[in-house]
């Protein structure tokens, strides 16, 4: 095959020429509307991607990363707590931890799933802990069950990052079913994405929800200009909400022609020195990403390029090694399976919008690549 043959990463321009209409006809209502702001849309929005990721209340706020801090926000997270997480992720999850004055707690991860290792979680767990914060990186669920039981053990807040991971399921259980609250992205590469930013708080308490929808609009309750707390201005725009709702009936299908694209990389690097992703049991990945490990993971990703195949590396350098969290004192070696995953981690297309034929011929330059290594 031509080495000139194009694999984008993401196409998100093939995913708007399906939906064009539908699109187009849901902006210019919102339009003719006149209606921008926390309108029918963003009601209905909440409503929908609730009841599809099996929680009570949605709360529709500016990004994920939003998502995240007011989720943290409205259980009190402040300046002497500390949160355990995961350094392998991006850097909103240790980001909006640091903003509110508390201190992120790093518990390595899992070698196979690049979820936080609940095994380890307790011994990190001092008396400053507040909350635990994992991340279901990937589109995988982290260990759930065990996490909760962790949580109600110690007293803990269970806040899930699931920006990566909508309409995941883990045992049958859907995405934000347990744990006091879920934070959702809706950044246009998403497997539900947004024409721009976007985020969700993902609740079953009904105080939580309330909190939330307050601290989004400056903190103001029982009317525009009676502020109870110090808030944010965070709310997820109607034009989104609009474009969204017409997405999210296209999820699930999204979602298992994910699952299809990576089973049929599955068999076609069978056999490679790729290390394929693992999908631990009982969980149903949503492959927001297909991610894999080589040993010659720069020289791959070059050579992909050389061959119009986009790859991307989620991600090059854990948190704990970052500068930004240098204050931390963590040091290189603390984490080692999130920083050989750094070394190693490389994700290959596996967008709705692939057709086999490029499947295929990723495949076949992964399986080139290797043979051209051998002496």
């Amino acid at each position: 095959m031509d080495k000139t043959f194009q694999v984008p990463i993401a196409d998100l321009q093939a995913q708007y020429r399906a939906l064009r209409p539908e699109i187009d006809s849901a902006v210019a209502r919102v339009l003719e509307s006149g209606r921008f702001i926390l309108g029918e849309n963003v009601q209905r929005l909440e409503e929908e991607v609730a009841a599809c990721c099996g929680a009570r209340f949605g709360i529709g706020v500016a990004s994920g990363t939003d998502a995240l801090e007011l989720s943290l926000a409205a259980l009190g997270i402040g300046p002497g707590d500390e949160v355990i997480t995961t350094p392998f992720t991006f850097g909103a999850t240790t980001e909006v931890i640091v903003r509110l004055g508390a201190k992120p707690v790093y518990v390595d991860i899992d070698p196979d799933t690049y979820n936080i290792d609940v095994n380890a979680i307790e011994r990190a767990i001092t008396p400053r802990t507040r909350a635990l914060l994992p991340v279901d990186l990937f589109g995988q669920m982290a260990d759930r069950q065990a996490l909760w039981r962790i949580a109600q053990e110690h007293g803990l807040y269970l806040i899930n990052d699931s920006a990566q991971a909508i309409g995941a399921q883990q045992n049958g259980v859907p995405v934000a079913a347990v744990g006091h609250a879920t934070a959702l992205s809706f950044y246009p590469t998403k497997n539900l994405g947004a024409c721009g930013d976007g985020g969700i708080v993902l609740t079953s308490d009904e105080q939580i929800a309330r909190r939330v929808r307050q601290l989004r609009v400056h903190g103001a309750e029982g009317g525009a200009y009676f502020y109870k707390v110090p808030g944010y201005c965070s709310r997820l725009d109607e034009i989104q909400a609009a474009i969204l709702r017409v997405k999210l009936r296209y999820l699930e299908e999204w979602n298992e022609r994910r699952r299809q694209n990576a089973r049929r990389y599955m068999e076609l690097l069978q056999g490679t020195e790729t290390v394929l992703p693992v999908t631990a049991p009982g969980n149903l990945h949503t492959y927001h990403q297909f991610t894999i490990r080589h040993r010659q993971r720069d020289a791959l990703q070059a050579y992909l390029k050389e061959h119009g195949i986009a790859t991307a590396v989620y991600y090059p350098l854990p948190l704990h090694l970052q500068e930004a969290y240098r204050c931390l004192g963590y040091k290189c070696g603390d984490f080692p399976h999130a920083e050989r995953a750094a070394e190693e981690v490389l994700s290959l297309p596996v967008h709705p919008e692939l057709s086999v034929e490029q499947i295929e011929y990723v495949a076949a330059m992964v399986r080139r690549f290797e043979e051209e290594q051998t002496p």
